[in-house]
């Protein structure tokens, strides 16, 4: 069965023009796009998004990081897709990062790791929805 999620290529990777490759990359890897938008967050936006983290040492950074600059948030389909996401954009971690991975390729240290996706079924509902419409969705 099909499922959706959520990925935001993060702002590390729009400033450095890596968005139509890490897109490529997904499309290879048999995502469907389904809808996407280039977003400057808030810093309002990016603590309700980023809300689970509020209590971690990490936060205030967090925040500083995702608002920065642009980032491109997208609704992406295949099957197995939460998990499938995941395998494919590697360890929090790039230096941990499976070699081929996203994450190995792209990311710098384990804020600026190229790419966020959703981490459960339940996770990428609630993303997809703080992010896009149900018309955008179609």
């Amino acid at each position: 069965m099909k499922e959706r999620t959520l990925a935001i290529i993060k702002p590390d990777s729009f400033k450095k023009g890596r968005v139509g490759e890490i897109l490529s990359f997904l499309e290879k890897k048999g995502f469907n796009i389904l809808a996407l938008k280039s977003r400057l967050l808030s810093r309002k936006t990016a603590a309700e998004f980023y809300k689970v983290h509020a209590d971690k040492p990490f936060f205030d950074s967090l925040l500083n990081f995702m608002t920065e600059e642009k980032c491109v948030v997208v609704a992406l389909e295949r099957e197995n897709a939460v998990e499938y996401l995941r395998e494919v954009m590697g360890a929090t971690d790039p230096a941990k990062a499976e070699k081929g991975t996203i994450r190995a390729l792209y990311g710098e240290n384990i804020e600026r790791n190229a790419i966020h996706g959703s981490d459960s079924i339940e996770n990428a509902k609630r993303e997809l929805n703080f992010f896009f419409s149900e018309e955008e969705l179609i």
